[in-house]
Parts: C-alpha cells; sequence; structure tokens
C-alpha cells in the first residue's frame, strides 16, 4: 500500500464533519447515546456493501480489510498490520483536536499474542471515552474469520451496551461534496452510455432479426460492455465495476425489486423491462427503462401516467422535504387521476445512493421521517405491477409490468436535477413492427393517423426517435464527416481520373531477371558443386534443379522455410506464381511460360568422418542469408513506394537573421526515430525549418501547407501547432502529410507514492508555477503565430493563418 495515498483534506474535513455530528447530537439521534463509536472490518468476498467499508472509502477512498477503528471523545485508535498503519500515517494528527480532529493513534497487530495486548488497549480507550459504558456499531455488519471472532468475544466479555448508529451514519453521509458529485455524475455517463449504444442497440437487433436470446445472456452482455473503452470514454475501465446483475425481465415474468436476477427465459417481444447501474470509484448510479414492442394504446396510456408520476416525485423531491411526504404526494395524485392503479404501484418511489447502491434507511416511503438534503443523491424508480393487457395475443403478452428509474441530485428551491438523461417517452421506447406483406394503400392510410414507421423490406424494428430530426451532436458531427468523406473522395476521384491513365503507361515492370548473361553467374565451388548459394550483390539465389544451377532473383521468392525431422534438415522455399497472392501492382512478363510453385531440399544432418560439416550446414548457411538478403529487398522496396508520389519542394531559403520567430524546446510528430527527440522550430523566409538537440532537420515550406491550426493549452496537457500540408513530405524513412509540434505544459503523469507533510505548500507553489508556465507558453505560441502570419504576408503565398482549436467539452 505503500504507492496509495489519502486525501488528507478530506479526510480531516469529513473526520470533523462526523466528530462535529456526534458532539450536536441530541435527542433520538443515536450519536447523543454512545460513548465510542467501533467499526470493525474484516475479509468477505462476498459482502459487496456494508456501512462499514463505506465509512472507510468516504474517510480514506480505498477500504481496509482486518482494521479496527475505534472513535472516543478524546482520541482515535486503529488497529491493523504494519502495511496499513504505514498507510494511515498520512492521516496522523499531531496535536490535540488539530482541525476539530482528536489525535489519533496507530496500533500494529501482533499475531503473537493474538493481539490481547492490542484489544486491551483499545477496551482501555473505550472505557475512558464519556461513560465508557455504551458503543455505537453497525449491527448488521458480521464479517467472518479468527481476527473479528477474538474482538467479538473481547466485546462480549466487556458487557458493553450496543446501539445500532447504521441509519444516522448513513444520514451523515448522504449528502454528497462536489468531488462525490463528480463521481457520481462519471458512473451515472457510463450508465446511459452503456444503454443507449449497447442494451437498446442490442435489443433492436434482437426484434428485428427475430433473434432468440435469453435474459440473462442480454445481462451478461452489458456487465461484458463496461470492459470495453468504446462505452467507457473518460473515465478508466479499471475503476467501473457493476453495482449488481444487470436485471432483464420481459414475457409476463416482472418482479420489479433490485434483488432479483435475469431468468433464462428468451425474450419476449412485447414489454421489456431493464434495471442496471454502474460503480466508478465506488460511487453508484442506476437506470431503470422500460422498452415496449408494438404496444397497444392503453399501454401507452399507462406509461405515460406512470411517467408523470417519475416527474412529480422528483420535482417535490427538493431540500427540506420529508421523503414521506414525497411518496404521499405521488400517491395521493394517483388516487385522484387514476384510482385503479394504485395497488399497481411500487411499495416505495426510490432510496437515497452513494457508496451504497441502496439505503434502506432512505427511502422514498410512507414511514420514512427523514428530510431530503441538498446534495443527496437518490434512485428514482417507480412501477406499475400485475397490469393486464387484453389486445395481447400471445399468453406471454397478456400480463405486464412497467417501471421507470433515473439517478437525482437533491437541489434547494428546484426539483432535483436528473443525471441519466437517456430519453423515456414513447416515441422514443416504442418499438413499432412492419411488415413487408402490408400495402402501400394501407401505410397511407395508418400514416394519417399517427406517425408510420417503414420496414427494410421486412419485419422491421425501428425506434420511433430514429426517424426524427431530434439528432444530437455526434450524430450532426457524423452525418458532417460523411459529407465531407463524400467531398474529398469526389475530388480525389476526379484527380485520380486525369493521372491514372498517364500513371499506369508510364509505370514500368520490373524485372526479375538476375543476370543478363551467362557469364555473370558466379564460379564459387558451391555452385560447380550444385549446392544452394546466394548472390548477395545480384540478390539472387541459385538453386540447383536437375543437376544445373538455376538463378532465381530474391523478389520471385514468397517466403522460406526450414524444419529438422531425425536426422535430416529440409529447406523449402515457395515462389510466387500467377495465381497467388503476390500483391496489387505485380504483373508478369510471360504468364503462359512454366512457373515454379515450390521446391523442398533435404540434407544429412550426420558428419562423415573427414568432413568439415554435415552437409545440412549449406541449407542453414542459404536459410540464414536468403532471410537477410529478403529483409535488405523488402526495406529497399518500401522506402522506394514511400518515395512514390513524392513532389519535390523548393528550396528552403534560410534566414541568417537571430531575430526570427523561434520556439524552443518542443517535440515533432510523427517522431523521427523511434524515441521522441525535442528540437527547435525557427520561421525562415520562405518555411519552417525544426531543428532536433542531435542535428537532424525538418523542412515544411509555406507555400505547401494547407490548413494550419493552433491549439492552445487551456484544459489541456499539451499546446501544440498542426500542419495538414498540400503535398506529402519524407522524414524518418516514411511519408507524411500531417506534422504536428507541441510541448507539455504539466506533469502527464503524478508520482502516487511521493511523501507530502501536512503543512507542505509544495503543491500549492507546483500549481502556481504551472499556471505561469500555460500563461508564458501561451503567449509564446500567439507571438510566433502573429510573426509567421505577418513573415509570410510579405513572400508571394500570402497570409498564413493559424485556425485556433478549442476541444468540444
Amino acid at each position: 500500500m505503500s504507492n496509495l495515498t489519502v486525501d488528507k483534506e478530506a479526510f480531516h474535513r469529513r473526520m470533523k464533519r462526523l466528530y462535529t455530528h456526534w458532539k450536536n447530537a441530541s435527542g433520538d439521534d443515536s450519536f447523543a447515546k454512545i460513548d465510542a463509536m467501533i467499526v470493525a472490518v474484516g475479509v468477505d468476498e462476498e459482502v459487496i456493501y456494508s456501512k462499514s467499508t463505506s465509512l472507510q472509502t468516504w474517510l480514506f477512498g480505498y477500504e481496509l480489510t482486518d482494521t479496527i477503528m475505534v472513535l472516543c471523545e478524546e482520541k482515535v485508535l486503529f488497529l491493523a498490520s504494519k502495511k496499513k498503519a504505514d498507510f494511515l500515517k498520512q492521516v496522523e494528527v499531531g496535536k490535540e483536536n488539530e482541525n476539530g480532529i482528536p489525535p489519533i493513534t496507530l496500533l500494529i497487530r501482533d499475531k503473537g499474542d493474538k493481539d490481547k495486548t492490542n484489544f486491551e488497549k483499545l477496551m482501555e480507550a473505550v472505557k475512558t471515552s464519556k461513560n465508557g459504558k455504551t458503543i455505537g456499531e453497525f449491527s448488521k455488519d458480521r464479517f467472518p474469520g479468527d481476527f473479528m471472532d477474538q474482538w467479538r468475544a473481547v466485546l462480549e466479555k466487556a458487557g458493553l451496551d450496543k446501539i445500532d448508529v447504521s441509519a444516522t451514519t448513513a444520514y451523515l453521509l448522504a449528502p454528497k461534496e462536489e468531488s462525490e458529485l463528480t463521481l457520481v455524475k462519471k458512473s451515472s455517463l457510463v450508465t446511459c452510455t452503456v444503454f443507449s449504444k449497447y442494451y437498446r442497440e442490442q435489443v433492436m437487433e434482437i426484434v428485428d432479426a427475430d433473434k432468440k436470446v435469453k435474459h440473462f445472456k442480454l445481462a451478461d452482455g452489458i456487465e461484458e460492455s463496461i470492459t470495453n473503452k468504446k462505452f467507457t470514454q473518460g473515465v478508466d475501465p479499471a475503476l467501473i465495476e457493476m453495482c449488481y446483475p444487470p436485471i432483464i425481465q420481459s414475457g409476463g415474468n416482472y418482479s420489479l425489486k433490485f434483488s432479483v436476477v435475469s431468468d433464462k427465459n428468451n425474450l419476449h417481444f412485447g414489454i421489456i423491462t431493464c434495471a442496471f447501474g454502474t460503480r466508478y470509484k465506488s460511487y453508484c448510479s442506476n437506470i431503470v427503462r422500460t422498452l415496449m414492442v408494438d404496444p397497444p394504446q392503453a399501454v401507452q396510456d399507462n406509461y405515460e401516467f406512470l411517467l408523470g408520476v417519475e416527474e412529480d416525485v422528483i420535482s417535490k423531491l427538493q431540500h427540506g422535504v420529508r421523503l414521506s411526504d414525497v411518496y404521499t404526494n405521488a400517491v395521493k395524485a394517483v388516487k385522484a387521476k387514476r384510482p385503479e392503479l394504485v395497488e399497481h404501484l411500487t411499495k416505495n418511489f426510490g432510496f437515497a445512493m452513494g457508496i451504497e447502491f441502496r439505503e434502506g434507511s432512505l427511502l422514498i416511503g410512507g414511514k420514512t421521517s427523514a428530510m431530503a438534503r441538498k446534495g443527496m443523491v437518490f434512485n428514482v424508480n417507480v412501477g406499475l405491477a400485475d397490469l393486464q393487457n387484453k389486445e395481447a395475443k400471445e399468453e406471454q403478452g397478456k400480463k405486464y409490468a412497467l417501471f421507470i428509474g433515473d439517478t437525482v441530485i437533491v437541489n434547494e428551491g428546484e426539483p432535483a436535477t436528473v443525471i441519466t438523461p437517456v430519453k423515456k417517452r414513447v416515441k422514443h421506447v416504442g418499438i413499432f413492427l412492419k411488415d413487408e406483406d402490408e400495402s402501400g394503400d394501407e401505410d397511407e392510410v395508418n400514416g394519417a393517423a399517427g406517425p408510420v414507421l417503414l420496414g427494410r423490406g421486412k419485419r422491421s424494428a425501428v425506434l420511433d426517435n430514429k426517424l426524427r430530426n431530434e439528432m444530437t451532436s455526434e450524430e450532426k458531427r457524423r452525418q458532417h464527416q460523411v459529407e465531407l468523406g463524400a467531398r474529398l473522395n469526389e475530388e480525389a476521384r476526379q484527380r485520380l481520373s486525369q493521372q491514372n491513365s498517364r500513371e499506369s503507361s508510364e509505370k514500368s515492370v520490373k524485372s526479375t531477371v538476375s543476370y543478363k548473361s551467362r557469364s555473370l553467374i558466379p564460379k564459387e565451388p558451391e555452385v560447380t558443386g550444385l549446392q544452394l548459394f546466394v548472390d548477395r550483390k545480384y540478390e539472387t539465389v541459385i538453386l540447383p534443379i536437375f543437376g544445373i544451377p538455376v538463378p532465381f532473383y530474391i523478389a520471385t521468392i514468397k517466403n522460406i522455410s526450414q524444419s529438422i525431422e531425425g536426422d535430416y534438415t529440409y529447406l523449402r522455399l515457395n515462389f510466387h506464381h500467377p495465381g497467388s497472392a503476390m500483391g496489387r501492382e505485380t504483373t508478369f512478363s510471360n504468364p503462359e511460360a512454366t512457373f515454379l510453385k515450390e521446391v523442398t531440399y533435404r540434407s544429412t544432418n550426420l558428419k562423415e568422418p573427414g568432413e568439415a560439416a554435415a552437409p545440412s550446414s549449406n541449407l542453414n548457411t542459404a536459410f540464414r542469408l536468403i532471410k537477410d538478403v529478403q529483409k535488405k529487398f523488402k526495406t529497399r522496396e518500401a522506402e522506394e513506394r514511400e518515395m512514390e508520389g513524392i513532389v519535390k519542394q523548393d528550396k528552403l531559403i534560410i534566414n541568417s537573421n537571430k531575430g526570427n520567430p523561434k520556439l524552443k524546446d518542443l517535440y515533432i510528430r510523427p517522431n523521427i526515430v523511434q524515441k521522441r527527440i525535442s528540437g527547435t522550430l525557427e520561421a525562415h523566409t520562405n518555411g519552417f525549418r525544426f531543428t532536433s538537440v542531435r542535428g537532424d532537420k525538418v523542412d515544411i515550406l509555406y507555400n505547401n501547407i494547407k490548413h494550419a491550426f493552433f491549439q492552445p493549452c487551456d484544459g489541456e496537457m499539451i499546446i501544440l501547432l498542426h500542419f495538414h500540408l498540400k503535398n506529402a513530405i519524407i522524414f524518418g524513412k516514411k511519408r507524411h502529410n500531417d506534422v504536428q509540434f507541441y510541448t507539455e505544459v504539466g506533469e502527464i503523469t503524478t508520482d502516487l507514492g511521493k511523501h507530502s507533510h501536512l503543512h507542505d505548500r509544495d503543491d500549492l507553489h507546483a500549481e502556481q508555477a504551472e499556471r505561469e508556465l500555460r500563461h508564458k507558453l501561451k503567449s509564446a505560441f500567439k507571438s510566433f503565430c502573429e510573426k509567421v502570419r505577418a513573415r509570410c504576408a510579405l513572400v508571394a503565398i500570402g497570409e498564413l493563418v493559424f485556425v485556433l482549436v478549442v476541444r468540444d467539452r
């Protein structure tokens, strides 16, 4: 745990909040009745949520197993292993009542005497705190293990009175700080993305293709989707997990609870309910939606009414309002408008949520007297169960349920804010089928009565909002990209149509002839002795075939392999021939000739007496040399391909004036070599020159720049200039149409193991220095752009305009 750090300010702030509440507690508040509070956490893989671990996460940001925390009136004690004690030293308070927190004492576990001495110290602290008779605990948290059993035995022997402080602690933790709300919002973003881009699309595809998919399989797919970066953009996928197994229900079997699991029945194309949520850094979010396939009007009416109930609950859920009043007002409204639906409503309309998914003491129900407070996060969910669909043709569709839920944040003086804004009107969740046998006349008649959802020539499922002009910014961006792509393709087609015929006629076929005359064939002993010989000078392999040395140019060899079987070595060569995958531009001068497809040579590994080496050594040498020649040949070919079509640039005119616009300590992308190196970008008479610290030079002429972009460092970790070129240039042995020059403005990586003291102000100085660096770099880059623009105005190309780029957030 040496690499983990604690947010000390958050710990001190929250611990002070806990002690302040304890000090001011009165009346029926359970904190007013206790003399000390004990939080003991063991190891139990099956326990996901508990008050003990929630309190630890709230204070430290992590769960500390096999750790006991004792909160006394004048001291705080921790009993933990040495590693955890070292971790807790980060929050150790030296002076008494510093920041309103009693001094902290760390006890290291001693397995020699089974912590007997440590338990005595803890009990002594408890008995000297206030009256020393009553302790507060979380009665439902009973972790297994010898350590926890021994501690519970010590408490039983002491005969102390115990009071459950779970509800009070939950109410204390319920109002979230801004940093906590940020985590909840990020979690909600992932939940919404998975629902919109994965689950809903999956259901659409299943219904459209009439597939048979079981509920639990669809639920498993949702769980797997959170490991896909496509659905977790903006957050670390390693810190995302499901709050509970996703619940998919359809076909008449509905239970509007979060304790059920998806069954093994196939998805029924009727009313489909889905509930799932994700946790990010232990903070939960949740969403509940109902998708409806060809819903009758009565079902649509019930659904719209249920939406109104949820909106009523969210509007009443404000700071200072009792949760029971929120529930009662909603039920009264249902009784007044649709009394027949009252008995079908869920028993409560949601619950508080945070580090724990469900806080049972803060239900939006008729018996909860607690008041909502600003910053609380609730999972508001309303449902109608056991409803009858009289128009259903199948038995599975006659009984249905409707379930809607969102994650909201309580505000003061205004309705709660919904942070899972996935659209949920009937037109957004209704899936309407259209069969191909329906006539066009019927379509026109139906179109007069309501919106028409056209099929794709078969049984098709289409969400209504897919056919409306309610395009998101992402959809607009994609459409714009398609339009730009079409325009660029058309320009390229016109350009290539004018050049292809001329270039194709001029392009010559490379010869695969190794030697122009027989006299050039080497007279090496391997050749005359009918062995394999590799001529590096002419990049040729001479193979003995039917007693004759035959040369093959290296380009005709497709691949080569070597194997050893018993006492023999085999060398196999595969050749290019008509019909093989030899490349798009490969042609044969005489395709009607006889071609050699493959040849295999065998040689023994056994060395005869008097021989310097085994006969197979010739195959081994040939294999190695052919590989070397092939590698060099392919490298040269790749370089030649890179050079094809390169337009020769004008020569850069160097301006020897020392006052040239210049930016130092920049990096170039793409890199000149494998490892990035810094350098200087300098503006000369007719172009830029980037010179690296090791002497590499990259020249970019003004008249070759099609677009120039400048991205400032506002909210970014780098500041950069981007040049999109008219004609590609070569550097690093590759051609490039885009070149960037950038520098870092802050630490992209953070040393989590860096130790800092409570009053160390280095972080403040570092932040101030980073702000000053950002301002300095931004000014330098702006000045450079202005000077370059002014210089370009003096030459024939006119102004070079740098487009300011700002990330769309």
